[in-house]
């Protein structure tokens, strides 16, 4: 089974429980307060990575964790899970996968807008709106600027992105002159 499935198969399970609980926003929270703490690389997740360590002295430390970062005994449960699963290496693509789950029930669809120049609010929010009332969500707006576009907007919603920059357009034009 691929990466991606086995973290989707976590998220939509936790996410199930979350929402019944009525927790989705605070157990994301957790869980990405967790995510920080074990960053490859970091020494926490070498502990965890270290076979030289036993599975009990990795439980405890998850719950020292969990205990002085004051997640719910959900996450607590479910980071021991992971762990005697052996896949918190799994954690950030089951994080990214929540808070997919997490949007899709909630209405929520985000997007990234990069522009040739800095939008001003009112911009951006005829945008919001715009997007809103195409799609029929709720949109968050992540925006950017990127000089090299030289005009126009380039806009990502999930795995589609509308290229609408005069660089795109520039680089047609050429590839129709070159191809003559």
């Amino acid at each position: 089974m691929s990466t991606n499935a086995i973290a989707r198969r976590y998220a939509k399970a936790l996410i199930q429980v979350a929402a019944g609980q009525g927790t989705v926003e605070q157990h994301f929270s957790e869980l990405e307060a967790f995510s920080k703490t074990l960053v490859p690389g970091e020494e926490a997740a070498e502990f965890f990575e270290a076979p030289s360590y036993g599975i009990e002295a990795k439980r405890e430390i998850v719950k020292e964790l969990a205990s002085r970062l004051g997640v719910s005994k959900t996450i607590r449960d479910f980071m021991l899970l992971l762990l005697d699963k052996k896949r918190l290496d799994q954690l950030d693509a089951i994080l990214e996968s929540y808070r997919s789950f997490a949007d899709e029930a909630a209405g929520i669809l985000r997007s990234a807008v990069i522009s040739a120049v800095p939008l001003s609010e009112e911009q951006v929010a005829e945008l919001r709106r715009t997007l809103e009332k195409a799609t029929g969500k709720k949109v968050i707006l992540s925006v950017s600027a990127d000089p090299q576009l030289i005009g126009g907007v380039v806009t990502r919603i999930g795995d589609k992105v509308f290229d609408g920059s005069i660089r795109t357009q520039l680089t047609k034009i050429q590839d129709i002159l070159q191809k003559g």
